[in-house]
Parts: C-alpha cells; structure tokens; sequence
C-alpha cells in the first residue's frame, strides 16, 4: 500500500528557507506515469495546489511561489521534495504532498486536487515576521 509520509515543517522567520521532504513508500516504482504535487492549506480555506511534477520531470508552480519554490523528485530514494526560499508570512499553511498514477492534469486547476489518490497527512510551515 502507497503510504506518503512528510517531514521538514517547522517555523522559520520571513526571507528564510525551508526543505520539505515526501517519501513516496516505492509509489514510483509501481506506475510508468505519474504525477506528484504538494498543497498547502491554511484553516477556514481551500487546499491549494503549489507545485507538480510528471515523471519526464515537467513542473508546474501556482504564481506565487514561482522563483521561490523547486518540487523535485529522487528516484532513486523514493522522495519528493519542495525547496522553499525567501519565505514569506502568506507561507504559513499545513504542507501536503500527495500522488497519483497518471501524468494528466498535473498543472493546477480544480482536476490537479480532485486527481490525486494518495495523500500525506501533512507538515506545519510557519513564516514570522
């Protein structure tokens, strides 16, 4: 069974660098396309998408982490990744990662949520100012 698991959430001041880390439990390993994201979610609002990535490697990025945030993915050790720069307080969210096996619709949008079959439970950022 797929299990995502996240870690390197924590609370870093504002212009600060987090890297958040997904094991994947070999998700990759079982599917010939993919695609990984991360979401985020601050309480009383929606799950936003933040970042995606296929299999070939192709990213997407919601605008405002764009030149902050890099999703990437090691093969080899089963991880997805999300490096965050220069940090800001709008931030703050519960991280996700999550994955499913198809590379369709991994740019955003409503079918990026709706499609993912497997979830994290999640990993708090918190940005001071």
């Amino acid at each position: 069974q797929v299990q995502l698991v996240e870690s390197g959430g924590g609370s870093v001041q504002a212009g600060g660098s987090l890297r958040l880390s997904c094991a994947t439990s070999r998700f990759t390993y079982n599917y010939s396309r993919y695609c990984m994201g991360w979401f985020r979610q601050v309480a009383g609002k929606e799950r936003e998408g933040v970042a995606g990535i296929t299999m070939d490697g192709t990213t997407w990025y919601t605008d405002s982490v764009k030149g902050r945030f890099t999703i990437s993915h090691d093969y080899a050790k089963n991880t997805l990744y999300l490096q965050m720069n220069s940090l800001r307080p709008d931030d703050t969210a519960m991280y996700y990662c999550a994955a499913r096996s198809s590379d369709t619709y991994c740019n955003g949008g409503p079918a990026f949520y709706y499609g993912m079959n497997y979830w994290g439970k999640g990993t708090l950022v918190t940005i001071t100012s």
